[in-house]
């Protein structure tokens, strides 16, 4: 095994530290006893240097701009594979068989709708209430009605806990959404696939014929996929560090949502349209886009360049082709669709932009396909949680099942005053 060696240059003293291989990527240094070598901690503000744990889930490779789902590209499972195949790989490991995605679909079908007590739970929220916030109570809720899932042992139950949670939590966004409108809430339909159940959920009414276009539910079906798993982000970081507790598995979804609703993170996306309704309009781009580039000004492009890639975003050229093929197919177009459009062409040619891998994300192309949808602005960082919560279920599920998994408790450099006395 190679090894680290360090040596404290006050004292002289050295010490090895073991390096663990990695299949893909860096391999990594193992300190867990630098302190009792050295009586020193690490100092890693954001810990963007610092390895959590061990995980056979997700790999990214910021520089190449490569993303992989057990080992999968991220461009071909969205092209050739369904979200509801990838959730069964996400969870198992494995792309099922067809005889084994029949009955996993069917049991995804059955699972969801929540309990009609979850539904009473919307009446206590007035209607200007964000969609997250009623979505964390009601995940919160569900806890209550599945307590049995707080002690999780056998894969039977490990299985029934992640296909509940996944299943119900579109009927859940979409409950948040019509409440937030003043519409019915109306149950799931039973025959149709997991994103055209949800586009359905949110359009129908009692009476009435619910059309959604086979273009609409591939691209819907594609940004849950894309969204589904991200390594070890702020809002899965928060879920593992809740889940580490032994809290039930539903209480550390629901700390993952509530980090996910920040807007430097998961509310990115709405923010993106934000910005985009302030610009106004395509005579108004030139002019922002000098302030972008101007050292002196605090306003900065939303939807432009990632904390991990360092290339362009392998999740934003799969979004950037549907959302060229759902503006062709049903004619879809406005002004912020233009306005996007021309930022675009500025920022993918621009020396500014290029030069400093400033390249359109996953956040700036969603956010314009939510709205080619119809979707409210509200219901974007909604939408990023259904696609997540299966990627946060495996890593909780990966955690429970760790032998070396130990209560999260990072260490801080204290710069408070010194040891005073009344």
């Amino acid at each position: 095994m190679a090894s680290f060696t360090l040596t404290d240059n006050q004292s002289g003293k050295s010490a090895e530290f073991p390096v663990l291989d990695s299949v893909l990527g860096s391999n990594v240094i193992d300190i867990s006893k630098l302190h009792k070598e050295f009586g020193v901690y690490t100092l890693d503000n954001g810990l963007s240097m610092t390895g959590s744990c061990e995980s056979k889930i997700t790999y990214i490779d910021g520089n190449k701009g490569e993303l992989l789902y057990r080992g999968y590209p991220i461009e071909e499972l969205a092209e050739k594979k369904n979200y509801v195949e990838v959730i069964h790989l996400i969870l198992t490991g494995e792309l099922p068989s067809q005889e084994e995605y029949t009955v996993f679909e069917r049991d995804m079908r059955q699972k969801r709708f929540p309990h009609e007590g979850i539904k009473k739970i919307f009446n206590a929220f007035p209607d200007s209430a964000h969609p997250m916030a009623m979505m964390s109570s009601a995940v919160s809720a569900l806890s209550a009605f599945h307590h049995r899932h707080l002690d999780v042992s056998s894969d039977e139950e490990y299985r029934e806990m992640s296909q509940r949670v996944v299943a119900k939590m579109p009927t859940i966004a979409a409950y948040t959404f019509r409440h937030s409108m003043g519409y019915p809430l109306i149950f799931p339909d039973m025959d149709r696939y997991f994103s055209e159940n949800f586009l359905y959920m949110l359009r129908a009414f009692p009476t009435g014929k619910t059309e959604i276009k086979d273009v609409e539910i591939k691209c819907m079906d594609a940004i849950f996929t894309l969204h589904a798993e991200h390594e070890q982000n702020a809002s899965t970081t928060t879920v593992r560090g809740v889940g580490s507790t032994s809290a039930h598995p539903y209480a550390a979804i629901v700390a993952g949502i509530n980090a996910l609703w920040g807007k430097a993170h998961g509310g990115a996306n709405e923010s993106v349209i934000s910005q985009l309704e302030m610009i106004g309009s395509v005579e108004n781009v030139d002019k922002y886009i000098a302030k972008a580039k101007d050292s002196n000004d605090e306003f900065r492009l939303m939807g432009f360049g990632h904390r991990v890639y360092k290339n362009f975003d392998p999740r934003a050229k799969v979004l950037k082709k549907l959302r060229d093929e759902l503006r062709d197919e049903l004619g879809v177009n406005s002004k912020l669709i233009e306005i996007a459009n021309r930022i675009e062409e500025i920022a993918l040619t621009d020396e500014y932009f290029v030069s400093r891998n400033l390249y359109p994300n996953i956040d700036f192309y969603s956010g314009t396909i939510f709205e080619a949808l119809g979707i409210k602005k509200s219901m974007f960082t909604p939408i990023f949680v259904i696609g997540r919560t299966v990627g946060w279920v495996a890593q909780l599920i990966e955690q429970r099942r760790d032998p070396k998994a130990k209560i999260v408790r990072p260490r801080q450099r204290y710069i408070g005053p010194g040891k005073r006395h009344l």
